[in-house]
Parts: structure tokens; C-alpha cells; sequence
């Protein structure tokens, strides 16, 4: 009897130093996994002196990573359960970094072509054209493959070695900057893939970007490889300038890849604030209850607006890149009249001389992509519109019944949405009516870059929290609730 007494004040003197050495995260597993098994086999729980108990333990499993919870690494270390990879704010970083990469090639892309120096460099050299000519031999040879150009030939027969190396300089700087953004994102994505930092969803869209980074490169080569056609030569009235479909798809692939680029990494950031802190949509109260808010149906008819919007602003700077390739910007230097009236003669909106088919079935489309009259006044259509629709949607925010409910960050964005269209409105009717300069032509095409990046942020904005990162929070809610 005494015996027994003994054993059993051992064991219960035992048990809190036993459950102390076993990992946080797994002694209520373990003791499920202990009395499952005890329960199979008919018998009672095995007590922590048993035989074998304690060197049978599960191997530990890891759930949180302390680095990325760092203020609650005592509630994280209690979190039960494998949880799915959460990207740390290192991946949104790099990822808007890689955005602002794209917005300076985009930017120095308008100068070049600007300047008119996208025809300077007659070769494709995607390993040896990173070093620029670095003698007056090299220079001079350079200069002579110029001079095979139409563009040459044609326009620029008076050009010094010296004038031509300032045109060199602004493709070559293209160029570069471009080879610069595949490496700096080709490289940080296979290292977080490789350590296993990205969210389950992202590799395939990462590698997506990877690939549409190539072909970018391919598709400017492209571009530029239209004005290099010796065909221009024996065209009446040629002028020597790259296909304007073919700059709208090199334009439009940019503004896809920048898009792409910023909203991942502001949806990777705002995730990990989710999950660490339960900030969401500007609010910083972690009981915030984002699934009522997006569920409202004042707050997803305006969701839907804003999709609309976004795309709206990106259609309007797609024809932008039409107006550029056409230099349609040179001609009606005046806002808001053309020629006296708000819209140039019918026959000349719808030119016939602009169709080729014998039955001029095409009249319609190719006047809209190849007239530079149609090409500035759907332009200009398309800018009314969206500069509009932005103040719509601002005008909204102030609907008591929308503005009780919007997230303070959505309603921020709406507003700096709204500053920035009238901005790009003054730009682009400032570069009008100075017969294009380069300075406030660039910036208006910078513009039109910032004007969707507003929108994109206002998006994710209105973004429900990622997969992962809705996991994650709840865990640790619980683990703080068990503490």
C-alpha cells in the first residue's frame, strides 16, 4: 500500500518537469497520439513513467516562424499544426523594388523615344551590347551601321559622331535597364524559391513575370527592327519610326508587368500585416471585420467600379502609345476644340486614304490605329472619360451610406486617384499645347504609370487577405487565447 502511495506521488511530482522538456508545440499532441493509441489497444493511458514513454516522442513540427512574428514569438512557439508558407516582407520589397525598376525603363523608354534614338543601335546583342563603345574605333563603327539606316538617310544625313552619341546613349541606357530588371528578378526569385519564402500562389505568377520579362526584350528588338526595314526607302512619304502596333505592345507589356509586379508586392506586405498584426484596409485594430465590410453591397458595387476604372486607365494609356508612335500629338495643339470645333470633319476622322482593301471594309479600324487625326481625337476621348469617372468615383466616397463603411485606405487611394488624374490632365494638355516637349512629355507618360499605380493600390485596398495569411492570423489568435 505504501508502495503505491509512493509511485504515485512520484509520478504526479514527475509530470509538470516532464511536460516541461517536451517541445511547445507538441505535448498536446503527444498526449493525444498517447491516449489514441491506448484507446486502440484497450488499454488505459500510459503514464509519463511508462516504459517507453518518454523516448517516444513524435518528432517535433514546425508550425510558426518566430522571425516572422517576432513580438509574439512566445504565442507563436505555442501554435499547434502545420501551417502553409507565408512570404515575409522581404518578398514584397523585392518586388516593389522590381516595380520601380520597370517604372524607370517606362520613363526612360519615352525619352528615347522622344529624342528619337530607339533606331541608334542597328543590333541585338543581349550579352555583349551591355558594354557600351569604349573607343573612337569602336565609336566610329558604330556610327557607320547608323548610317546604313533609313532614319539616317532620310532625316538625319547631318548628324555629327558626337550628336549621335547622345541618341546612343539613351537606347544603350534602355537597354540596360532592362537587362538589369531580368537579372535583378530573376535571381531574388529563385533564392526565395529555393528557401521556400513564397506563398503558394506565387511562384507560378513570379514565373510568369520571369518569362513576360524576356519577352519584353524580344518584343522591343521587334519594335525597333521595323524602322530599320530598308522598305521605307521606296515607300512615297515614308517616314522612318517604328510600327505603332508594335511600341503599343512593347508599352502595354510594361504597363502589364509593372502592374503585376507592384500589386503581388503590396498584396505580400499587406498579408504579412494581416497575419502578424491584423491590420487590414488602413484600419489597425486586429478585430477589424474585413468580411462584413467587402460582403456590404454599397462596398462591392464600388469594387466593381474601380475594376472598370483600372481598366479604363489602362486602355487610355495603351492609346497613348498610338499617339506617341504616330506623332499624333503634333497636330490640333489645342484643348478642348480641334480646328475651331470639338471634333475634326467626318471625312477626315475617316480618312479613305488610310484603307487598303478594295472595298475599304477596313476604313473603320484602320483609321482608329493608323489616322493620326482619329488616333489624338480618341486619345483625347478616352482621357475626358477616365478623368470623369475618376471624379465619380471620389464623388462617391462621400455617399454617407459608402463613406460609413470604406476602409481608410480605400478612401485615401480614392482621393489620391482623383489628385493624380488631374495632374496627368494638366500634363497632357500642357504637352499639347507646347507642341511636345520632351520634358512635359515624359512626364505626362510617367503619369499615366503613377495614375494606375493609385488605382492598383486602391484595389488591394478592397483586397480580402490571402489563403495563408488567413490561416496564419487565426492560429495565432488562438494561440494567444490558450495563453
Amino acid at each position: 500500500m505504501f508502495t503505491g502511495l509512493w509511485a504515485r506521488r512520484v509520478a504526479l511530482e514527475c509530470r509538470p518537469a516532464t511536460l516541461a522538456k517536451l517541445p511547445a508545440q507538441g505535448w498536446s499532441r503527444f498526449l493525444h497520439k498517447a491516449t489514441s493509441k491506448s484507446a486502440l489497444a484497450g488499454t488505459a493511458a500510459p503514464s509519463f513513467l511508462g516504459e517507453h514513454s518518454l523516448f517516444e516522442l513524435p518528432p517535433p513540427r514546425r508550425s510558426f516562424d518566430p522571425r516572422f512574428f517576432s513580438a509574439n514569438a512566445a504565442q507563436a512557439q505555442a501554435v499547434a499544426g502545420e501551417l502553409p508558407v507565408l512570404s515575409p516582407p522581404a518578398v514584397g520589397g523585392w518586388l516593389l523594388a522590381s516595380a520601380g525598376l520597370v517604372f524607370a525603363v517606362i520613363v526612360v523608354g519615352g525619352i528615347t523615344r522622344l529624342t528619337e534614338s530607339g533606331l541608334s543601335i542597328t543590333e541585338w546583342k543581349p550579352i555583349t551590347g551591355v558594354l557600351p563603345p569604349l573607343s573612337r574605333a569602336q565609336w566610329e563603327e558604330e556610327f557607320e551601321k547608323y548610317k546604313a539606316t533609313p532614319e539616317f538617310k532620310l532625316l538625319k544625313h547631318s548628324i555629327t559622331l558626337e550628336e549621335f552619341k547622345g541618341i546612343f546613349f539613351w537606347e544603350w541606357s534602355h537597354r540596360v535597364l532592362g537587362r538589369i530588371i531580368g537579372i535583378g528578378f530573376v535571381v531574388p526569385l529563385a533564392y526565395f524559391a529555393l528557401r521556400k519564402r513564397l506563398t503558394a500562389s506565387l511562384p507560378k505568377h513570379l514565373t510568369a513575370m520571369a518569362f513576360l520579362i524576356g519577352a519584353q526584350g524580344a518584343l522591343g528588338w521587334y519594335m525597333v527592327k521595323s524602322g530599320l526595314e530598308d522598305s521605307l526607302m521606296e515607300t512615297p512619304g515614308a517616314v522612318p519610326r517604328v510600327s505603332q502596333y508594335r511600341l503599343a505592345a512593347h508599352l502595354g507589356t510594361a504597363f502589364v508587368l509593372y502592374a503585376g509586379m507592384f500589386g503581388t508586392g503590396l498584396s505580400a506586405i499587406m498579408d504579412w500585416r494581416y497575419a502578424n498584426k491584423g491590420w487590414w484596409g488602413g484600419y489597425k485594430d486586429s478585430n477589424v471585420k474585413w468580411q462584413e465590410i467587402l460582403a456590404n453591397p454599397h462596398v462591392r458595387r464600388f469594387a466593381r467600379g474601380t475594376k472598370v476604372l483600372t481598366a479604363l486607365v489602362f486602355l487610355t494609356a495603351l492609346s497613348g502609345a498610338f499617339v506617341a508612335g504616330l506623332d499624333a500629338g503634333l497636330l490640333y495643339n489645342e484643348f478642348p476644340l480641334m480646328g475651331g470645333r470639338l471634333a475634326p470633319p467626318a471625312d477626315e476622322l475617316f480618312d479613305p486614304a488610310y484603307a487598303k482593301s478594295p472595298d475599304r471594309s477596313d476604313i473603320w479600324w484602320r483609321n482608329i490605329f493608323e489616322n493620326p487625326t482619329t488616333v489624338q481625337f480618341d486619345h483625347r476621348c478616352l482621357a475626358i472619360g477616365t478623368y470623369a469617372a475618376t471624379a465619380l468615383m471620389y464623388a462617391a466616397t462621400f455617399n454617407p451610406a459608402l463613406r460609413a463603411v470604406l476602409p481608410p485606405l480605400t478612401k485615401r487611394m480614392a482621393k489620391s486617384a482623383f489628385a493624380m488624374a488631374n495632374v496627368q490632365v494638366l500634363l497632357g494638355i500642357s504637352t499639347l499645347l507646347y507642341l511636345v516637349p520632351i520634358p512635359l512629355a515624359a512626364a505626362h507618360q510617367a503619369g499615366s504609370v503613377m495614375l494606375l499605380t493609385t488605382m492598383i493600390h486602391l484595389l488591394v485596398s478592397l483586397r480580402r487577405p490571402g489563403a495563408a495569411a488567413r490561416a496564419w492570423r487565426q492560429a495565432l489568435q488562438n494561440a494567444k487565447k490558450t495563453t
